[in-house]
């Protein structure tokens, strides 16, 4: 498959002009698909994939939250479980189903890698990728999701958490950590969607995708980054939480030294 990558960058850039780049959320999805992209050529290379499959590697960067802009459009948030799966949106708008028109044509003209680019636009933000998929398919999910993991963890930083979550601080600082969320820490896995019931256990989810990472690029990014060291930093007020939030750090530190 051969990939314009100035087409696809003017591409993305005539779509997201019809968003307003002065709002912050829409400044952030804009700017964290240009780093999972680079992101996924850099876990590519560090797999020995071929020149082409980093390009196709780099496109599912550029695409994976195309339904992200539409999504703050109409809902007003980026907030998955009180709007839209945004995954499936953005699958949904490229490939034309739902009543939208295809968007992937614009993209890229050749459909040689139509399949495999669907499957992973869906399902990047899964709690768990389809059981069923082909080894290839399964690469480069596994390859998108790390990528937008570990950008994850800079967007959490670089803005306010109260921005990101639609909270106020004064939420943010006094709510409790569920205790089924603190139990997915302990057992060094991702927190299902259905269990994060407060802000903080928003942010306990997000550092929780450390535990998920696949492949060894990915882990030495994220180190050297640091993000993930500022996040679990996170302050609390509520005495409760502030206790489960250093058992946390001290949790995260030790897994990282130890993979």
């Amino acid at each position: 498959m051969k990939i314009d990558r100035k087409q696809v960058i003017t591409m993305f850039q005539i779509y997201t002009e019809n968003y307003d780049m002065e709002d912050a959320k829409i400044r952030l999805k804009y700017e964290h698909t240009y780093r999972v992209a680079s992101l996924c050529e850099r876990i590519a290379e560090s797999i020995n994939l071929s020149d082409e499959e980093k390009d196709l590697a780099w496109l599912l960067g550029m695409l994976h939250d195309i339904g992200r802009f539409e999504q703050l459009h109409r809902y007003g948030t980026f907030t998955d479980a009180i709007s839209i799966n945004h995954a499936e949106f953005g699958a949904d708008l490229l490939f034309g189903r739902k009543g939208e028109d295809a968007l992937i044509r614009s993209f890229v003209l050749d459909a040689s890698e139509d399949r495999l680019i669907e499957t992973a636009v869906r399902h990047h933000s899964d709690y768990r990728i389809p059981e069923n998929l082909d080894e290839r398919t399964k690469q480069f999910c596994n390859l998108l999701r790390d990528a937008d993991k570990i950008d994850i963890f800079r967007v959490n930083i670089e803005f306010s958490l109260e921005e990101i979550y639609n909270c106020t601080t004064d939420d943010l600082r006094s709510c409790d950590i569920t205790p089924e969320v603190l139990n997915c820490v302990k057992e060094h896995h991702a927190v299902l969607r259905s269990l994060k019931k407060t802000t903080m256990d928003n942010v306990v989810g997000q550092i929780s995708l450390m535990f998920e990472l696949v492949y060894p690029r990915s882990v030495e990014i994220v180190r050297d980054q640091g993000y993930l060291d500022k996040l679990i930093n996170v302050t609390s007020d509520n005495y409760e939480t502030q206790k489960s939030l250093d058992w946390i750090k001290a949790e995260v530190t030790h897994y990282m030294a130890t993979i």
